[in-house]
């Protein structure tokens, strides 16, 4: 059975969202990434974009501006509600993790 679409995000997928707190256009998310996550994660234009038409067609985002083809986008009220729910699955796991760990003296 195929997974539901955003039922989980993928690393590139929460970090695309969550620049989007505040107004950027594709090129500042790309930037934002790499300075958010002191480059361990890239997203590269073809994948951005492409996640940009997903989050768009879904309601995730909403285009803000446009200028030229440069493009504006804005989290929606239901991509930050998406955004929670990841935040929360992955605080769940670090939990996790350490419930299972702790009785081995790691944290």
């Amino acid at each position: 059975m195929p997974r539901a679409r955003f039922q989980t995000l993928t690393e590139q997928m929460y970090y695309v969202l969550l620049c989007l707190h505040e107004e950027c256009c594709g090129m500042d998310i790309m930037e934002k990434v790499r300075a958010i996550t002191g480059e361990r994660v890239c997203v590269g234009a073809g994948t951005l974009y492409n996640l940009l038409d997903q989050f768009l067609s879904a309601e995730m985002i909403r285009e803000t501006k446009v200028q030229g083809r440069r493009r504006s986008y804005l989290l929606t009220d239901k991509g930050k509600e998406l955004l929670e729910t990841e935040y929360g699955r992955l605080l769940c796991q670090a939990e996790d993790y350490r419930r299972i760990f702790q009785g081995e003296g790691r944290t």
